[in-house]
């Protein structure tokens, strides 16, 4: 079992939770560690379903009397009815705190239903990444083993790491996109996963990916909104305002797990120096990031550059106190001075606080004062330490 860096407790002293993550990134586990006498009510039972779906008020009478723990109910997204309840059992006993797990945000959202009107937290759960390897001290999995591989807890102990990659694919288009209609039609969805992640980390193209997967820009359109609802997928903004260099205002899309997307395109051995492992290596950082903003109750917002004439960071920390941070990747192991061209290009319009480099290169140096070049290793060992942001 691994270490995670997600704090449940503190926020439960004011207020239920919402804790929501893709499929199978430990949310169960972790709210077992964290209430082993916590009751539960898991919505995958079928029998527990269906008596609560044909009276959801039922739930006020299964629910034992309060014991300092939370009660919790499993993939909530099933029964969204269940929020009223919920919701009412809140404001009659003040005592009383729920956490509400769910792999989905689509029908919370489409179904019109509250979401306990301010009484509720939202903490994501991401999959494993650098620090809570640390916390774990599980020798036989390191960073390039996530790199390789992506975070999720079942693919990290398993024997054969690409089974359980293809099963977790298929769970997910047969639980949540068929099962819910997400899409109507399977095949037709499951090419566009592959899609997607060959043009994983690259400027969102409708038009483009409709032509390889022979339906509509408006479907794909739908698709890429379905993967972020679903949890499975992020858009990463473009950061606006250079004057110098016009910016592109196209977002990037980005899998929520570098090792779902490397099966998704067939990269099941990535070698260093390679167009691949370099995108596998940006897509570890992305995940990294958003891991670091979203445990650390940190409010930094994340973004890309791009300009018109194609002078490109690829990612740029806008902090709470206006300071900008630029973060390049590159797959190489000895960084030159034009791998520093993008964040040069980004200054002639802002000053970044920070100018860092993401490399192969074995030691940590400065470059013309200024560039600080790591690899993912101590990249990944300074975030979390709070020395890069």
């Amino acid at each position: 079992m691994f270490s995670r860096a997600l704090r449940i407790r503190p926020p439960l002293k004011s207020l239920s939770l919402f804790l929501l993550g893709p499929r199978q990134t430990g949310k169960s586990t972790l709210l077992r560690t964290a209430f082993p006498s916590a009751q539960v009510f898991d919505l995958l039972k079928p029998e527990l379903f269906r008596d609560l779906n044909k009276s959801p008020s039922l739930l006020k009478e299964l629910v034992l009397s309060p014991s300092g723990n939370p009660i919790i109910i499993d993939e909530v997204q099933r029964l969204p009815e269940l929020l009223d309840v919920v919701h009412s059992m809140i404001e009659a006993d003040k005592r009383i705190r729920f956490v509400l797990t769910g792999s989905s945000a689509r029908k919370l959202r489409r179904s019109g239903q509250n979401l306990l009107g301010g009484r509720a937290d939202q903490l994501s759960l991401h999959p494993i990444c650098s620090h809570e390897l640390a916390i774990s001290k599980k020798k036989k999995v390191d960073i390039e083993t996530l790199i390789q591989l992506g975070g999720l807890p079942s693919v990290l102990t398993a024997e054969d790491p690409q089974t359980i990659l293809k099963a977790y694919i298929g769970i997910y288009l047969q639980e949540e996109i068929k099962a819910e209609g997400y899409a109507r039609s399977l095949s037709d969805f499951s090419r566009f996963l592959d899609v997607a992640a060959m043009t994983n980390s690259e400027q969102l193209d409708f038009s483009g990916v409709a032509r390889d997967v022979q339906l509509s820009p408006r479907t794909v359109a739908a698709y890429y909104q379905i993967l972020q609802d679903t949890l499975i997928g992020y858009l990463l903004e473009p950061f606006r305002g250079t004057r110098t260099r016009k910016a592109v205002l196209t977002p990037k899309f980005y899998y929520f797990d570098v090792g779902v997307c490397n099966f998704l395109s067939g990269r099941e051995k990535l070698s260093k120096g390679t167009s691949e492992y370099e995108k596998a290596l940006e897509h570890f950082i992305f995940t990294e990031l958003i891991a670091y903003r979203d445990y650390s109750n940190s409010s930094f917002k994340l973004f890309y550059w791009r300009s018109t004439s194609q002078f490109e960071v690829d990612f740029i920390i806008k902090l709470k106190s206006k300071k900008l941070i630029g973060i390049e990747v590159k797959g190489t192991d000895r960084v030159d001075s034009s791998d520093l061209r993008g964040l040069k290009a980004f200054e002639d319009d802002f000053k970044l606080d920070k100018k860092i480099i993401v490399s192969n290169e074995k030691l940590q140096r400065t470059i013309q004062d200024e560039f600080l070049v790591l690899n993912a290793q101590s990249f990944c060992q300074k975030l979390w330490k709070n020395e890069l942001i």
